[in-house]
């Protein structure tokens, strides 16, 4: 129902900055939830930054004054700004966007992935 195209990840140097972009096939305004995971080798799938259903933003620990959430309602585009990346954020990030349902647990779906590489 809701497809989610991910771009922008690649090679970055340390310190240096990158933008990963999400473009979801539906008006974004019909999502309840959106935003970026990453998954890196041997490690759990964590959330990065989110809008969640409420319009307020969510980041992890780790990234809070480096990453930043942005939206483009007319693109139905999400993008994530990696500010002074770090090599442990090297991972897969993944775009997602969750529908809510009544009295049931929501719909998760998942971009398939781009790779972002911290490295000098």
């Amino acid at each position: 129902q809701v497809q989610l195209v991910e771009s922008g990840g690649g090679l970055v140097q340390p310190g240096g900055s990158l933008t990963l972009s999400c473009a979801a096939s539906v008006n974004i305004f019909s999502i309840d939830a959106m935003g970026w995971y990453r998954q890196a080798p041997g490690k759990q799938r964590e959330l990065v930054a989110a809008f969640t259903s409420g319009g307020s933003t969510n980041y992890a620990d780790s990234v809070k004054g480096r990453f930043t959430i942005s939206r483009d309602n007319a693109k139905n585009t999400v993008y994530l700004r990696m500010n002074d990346v770090k090599p442990e954020d090297t991972a897969v990030y993944y775009c997602n966007a969750q529908k809510q349902r009544a009295l049931r647990t929501p719909i998760d779906y998942w971009g398939q992935g781009t790779q972002v590489t911290v490295s000098a």
